[in-house]
């Protein structure tokens, strides 16, 4: 009997009445029942998907990585809290710019089930030692950092770069030390792969451009005392040194040409663009020249800048803040249109991909390499700071 009925019909007798009563309750144990079945249960949980960043988080590149992991944060936070279909559950690894360390890492990555894809590296040697891991499980992985052409020489359908290639910026910057510093250059490295893409790239461009290496020195990642090394290319003359490292063997080196009373300029490319080379190397770090790729202004690095602000992040937003932020929601739209569950379709729509970020256009090539265009940017440290050079 319906509750309205109960109020228009009165109960002929008492056993209606107590009929009544236990017909609603078996009506009550039957959708109780009902529930436990499924049926008007509650929707689905949201699926939980999980992205990963690798970078220098520790070591005396951590600057670097502790940036662009915070742009990687602020763009899973962003794509959380915009009502996607699934959940972004970040998953942050050190690689401490060693390759080793960060093949491990990438061995934690890809034998998580719940990964789909992930971004990663700064340094160019710990990416080469990590690409065949990741291409190995199938995982999509996007170079946020790593600048050695070696990277996207060869098509691997797992791996894109959102930043240009070393080449894009030593071209330019060897015709303009050629036409501006001076025509005898010596060369200082490290003995990385990148360190060694930077020698001979900048030295190919710099002969093209009519000028002569005096002198190519190397010396191991991680070496602290140049003097020797650089005592024998002071009897040279140089009109200045090219160093192809970055930042931490960098100060040091600057640091000891000021000490052995070498008083010519050095230069090199974005490596060591960082306000750590000026702590490392002191007062000599004035007059040093890098040439970078020009960050163009435009409205969504203004709002990712504004957004990073916001969010209270212990670390300053650096040089690779956009790079990290651009190539992890590169990956989210992949997923937007790929789906969750299968990799390689998801590696697939980040190639095709035509993405209006913080870094401007990102589209890449048939090898996952970035076509965005170079203009090369010089910036030179002057009181402490570095500064863009007319």
């Amino acid at each position: 009997m319906l509750p309205e009925e109960k109020k228009t019909m009165a109960p002929i007798s008492g056993a209606p009445r107590a009929l009544s009563r236990r017909r609603l309750s078996l009506g009550a144990v039957a959708l109780a029942a009902t529930a436990l079945l499924g049926f008007g249960a509650p929707a689905k949980a949201q699926e939980t998907v999980k992205l990963g960043f690798i970078g220098p988080l520790s070591g005396g590149n951590a600057q670097q990585g502790l940036a662009a992991r915070n742009g990687f944060q602020l763009a899973v936070d962003q794509a959380n809290a915009a009502g996607l279909p699934f959940k972004i559950e970040p998953v942050i690894l050190d690689d401490a710019a060693n390759p080793q360390t960060g093949v491990s890492a990438a061995l934690k990555l890809t034998n998580d089930p719940k990964v789909v894809a992930a971004t990663g590296h700064w340094n160019s040697g710990v990416a080469l030692a990590t690409i065949p891991v990741f291409s190995r499980a199938g995982v999509p992985f996007v170079i946020w950092g790593a600048i050695s052409p070696k990277i996207t020489e060869k098509n691997n359908p797992m791996v894109s770069r959102v930043v240009t290639t070393l080449v894009n910026t030593n071209a330019p910057l060897a015709k303009w030390a050629a036409a501006n510093i001076g025509k005898r250059i010596a060369i200082v490295s490290d003995t990385s792969d990148y360190g060694a893409a930077n020698l001979d790239n900048f030295k190919k461009f710099f002969e093209a451009d009519g000028g002569t290496i005096i002198a190519a020195e190397s010396a191991p990642v991680g070496t602290t005392d140049f003097r020797a090394l650089l005592t024998k290319i002071k009897a040279a003359n140089p009109d200045a040194i090219y160093f192809g490292g970055v930042v931490a063997e960098a100060g040091l080196v600057r640091q000891q040409m000021a000490q052995l009373g070498m008083t010519q300029p050095m230069i090199g490319v974005d490596g060591f663009y960082d306000q750590e080379f000026i702590k490392i190397a002191g007062p000599a770090a004035t007059g040093t020249i890098v040439g970078i790729a020009k960050e163009v202004g435009n409205p969504k690095l203004d709002a990712m800048t504004e957004a990073y602000k916001g969010a209270n992040f212990a670390e300053p937003v650096g040089s690779y803040t956009k790079n990290a932020y651009d190539a992890t929601n590169i990956i989210i739209e992949a997923l937007k249109t790929a789906g969750t569950k299968d990799k390689a379709a998801i590696a697939k729509a980040i190639r095709a991909i035509d993405y209006d970020g913080a870094m401007g256009r990102t589209s890449f090539d048939e090898n996952g390499q970035t076509k965005r265009a170079v203009v090369l940017e010089l910036r030179e440290v002057k009181d402490g700071a570095w500064v863009t050079r007319p």
